[in-house]
């Protein structure tokens, strides 16, 4: 059974399903209507409690399980390697069409970082164009450059680019 709630952040309304203790996807979503909940299932209540240690004290890693084989083969490639982002860096979307085909994938790859349904948690804002500029995020740029200076801002954060 879907289970859902949601999380006000500094960049939105999170809103996070899952089901069997696994998130399916955490989207920004405004209009969203959040209803009395009796309880939350221990896998929501982990993940909203590991968001707000994100966006209050620099929460580096998340521990809350995603669902990522709803993804083609492909997408879940790119997904896993928006996980291995470190906090507070960034990467480029050709550095990853490198590491999972070749350099001719990067549209493709920017296709699956798009499509990405796990806001924050896997750090899609951490991808940025080659020549070092922010380029996309389904939630607006500047979302995209309040999650990077959040995430410089704290005493972990160096925001530099991986090689």
């Amino acid at each position: 059974m879907l289970e859902r709630t949601h999380y006000d952040s500094p960049i939105g309304r999170l809103v996070i399903e899952g089901a069997e203790g696994v998130i399916r996807s955490i989207v920004v979503d405004n209009d969203y209507l959040p209803t009395v909940q009796k309880s939350l299932a221990p896998f929501l209540k982990q993940c909203v409690q590991e968001l707000t240690e994100y966006f209050e004290n620099g929460r580096q890693h998340f521990t809350v399980l995603l669902n990522l084989e709803q993804g083609t083969v492909f997408q879940q490639k790119v997904w896993r390697e928006l996980l291995a982002i470190p906090y507070g860096m960034t990467t480029t979307y050709l550095k990853i069409a490198e590491k999972v085909s070749t350099k001719k994938a990067v549209r493709a790859v920017g296709r699956c970082v798009g499509s990405n349904p796990f806001g924050i948690i896997n750090p899609c804002h951490r991808v940025i164009g080659t020549n070092g500029t922010l380029t996309g995020y389904a939630y607006g740029l500047e979302n995209k450059r309040k999650l990077l200076e959040l995430e410089k801002s704290t005493k972990y954060g160096k925001q530099q680019q991986l090689f």
